[in-house]
């Protein structure tokens, strides 16, 4: 291993991010470094070239644009409101029901869109007000709004899940996909569990009861947004459609639905939907494109291998190897990006995870799993400063609240960790 050519690969790429250069183009400047620092790799400069863009010569991805603009169409589709109307009728009436309310609603517009930000603004836009109203303060319904909007990540479909599986080199997008039904509900179910506590010990209010036929109407009014879920899913494990198909079926889904069943969305919001489909499109493209770069940079220079050695050599306890890995991707996920971390660090970390017997799959959902609580912190937190500005709150207020249900997400990233069943189960009894 050359220390020198690893040492610029990192402390630039470090530099570059410290003085405010785009995330993307600090991956694909950094490398590109590397390339040059040997006359003997020098022709390989082109190589990385090649391997940028070849990086998104993939079916797969094709996904990604489709799920980012069901997920438009979703935002402004009158989607939230009904499932947070839905959310209520089933959780509204335990102690501290609305923010139950608030974690249920993520989670399912989280699973239906696939953002994380997106949840957090739109649920976080009706919710924090009306949390306020009934007597929570403003900085634990942010806080909520913050952990909960991430298991949207887990809970399919899922953008990221898609992009471990380019970067793993073929774990199954379905298998993926199911995987993490149980991690992401076991996420949220936790997240209730402390907010209940938290409400409790407040003394915050209990909803008001509603009637059977207010609820059934509100089930109804909420329906066909919950049937993409199973349209989407359920084709995919049935073998009617691939997961990139499937996206395109939610995309003529979800605009049937904006436009013809709730009517929110019309034919003059579609170029500016379209609009910033193209430009976050065009963001996770290029982040792809420089991180499959920086990956091929490192295997040249043969760091999975050296990682992989290094951390054999410390233990040979897969208990302590599986906690190193983490507290590493814990660290990665409090200054980079979901999408880069993954293309990063998947190839340095499946090896070795693989040498011990772990299912590709399981260690999927451990990894996004992992990232979604950098999600939450500072410095690089997008969730967090969503939920803190959609809440009109400082992170400084946030956090007392938000420690303990940061917390609960480790826990329940050391249970995914430690017990594969969770998220191996589904997608075994579905055969995949």
């Amino acid at each position: 291993m050359d220390f020198i050519e690893i040492g610029i690969l990192v402390f630039s790429f470090l530099f570059l991010l410290s003085i405010g250069v785009p995330i993307a183009f600090s991956i694909g400047i950094s490398s590109l470094f590397t390339m040059m620092v040997s006359i003997s790799t020098l022709p390989s400069v082109t190589t990385l070239a090649q391997r940028m863009a070849t990086a998104l010569d993939s079916f797969a991805l094709l996904a990604i644009p489709f799920f980012i603009l069901a997920g438009q169409l979703m935002n402004r589709g009158g989607i939230a409101e009904r499932l947070i109307d839905f959310a209520k009728v089933l959780v509204g009436r335990l102690p501290g029901g609305l923010a139950f309310v608030n974690i249920l609603a993520c989670m399912l517009f989280g699973a239906i869109s696939g953002s994380a930000v997106a949840a957090a603004s739109a649920i976080g836009g009706f919710m924090v007000n009306r949390m306020e109203k009934e007597g929570y303060s403003r900085p634990f319904s942010a806080a909520v709004n913050i952990t909960s909007s991430t298991t949207g990540l887990i809970i399919p479909p899922s953008n990221i899940l898609i992009i471990y599986s380019l970067a793993s080199g073929g774990a199954s997008i379905a298998a993926l996909f199911v995987a993490g039904y149980l991690p992401g509900l076991l996420v949220g179910l936790l997240l209730m569990l402390v907010a209940g506590i938290w409400a409790y010990i407040r003394k915050y209010p209990v909803g008001e009861a509603i009637g059977l036929k207010k609820a059934l109407f509100k089930f109804l009014d909420a329906l066909p947004s919950l049937l993409l879920l199973f349209i989407v899913i359920g084709g995919i494990i049935a073998g009617i459609f691939t997961a990139t198909e499937a996206s395109a079926i939610a995309v003529v889904y979800t605009l049937v639905l904006s436009m013809v069943i709730y009517k929110q969305v019309t034919f003059k919001n579609l170029p500016s939907i379209i609009l910033e489909t193209v430009k976050t499109t065009a963001i996770v493209m290029l982040l792809i494109g420089t991180s499959m770069g920086m990956s091929w940079v490192m295997s040249f220079e043969n760091i999975p291998q050296d990682v992989s050695a290094t951390l054999l050599s410390i233990s040979d306890n897969e208990i302590v190897i599986l906690l190193i890995i983490n507290l590493i991707l814990l660290f990665v996920g409090v200054f980079m990006d979901m999408t880069p971390a993954v293309l990063i660090f998947t190839p340095i970390f499946l090896p070795i995870v693989t040498k011990m017997g772990m299912d590709p799959v399981h260690f999927g959902i451990i990894m996004v799993l992992n990232l979604c609580i950098g999600l939450c912190t500072p410095p690089v937190g997008s969730v967090l400063f969503v939920g803190c500005g959609i809440a009109g709150t400082t992170i400084e207020k946030v956090i007392k609240p938000l420690i303990p249900l940061f917390l609960t997400m480790i826990a329940a990233l050391l249970l995914v960790t430690y017990f594969p069943e969770i998220s191996l189960w589904l997608p075994g009894v579905f055969g995949l």
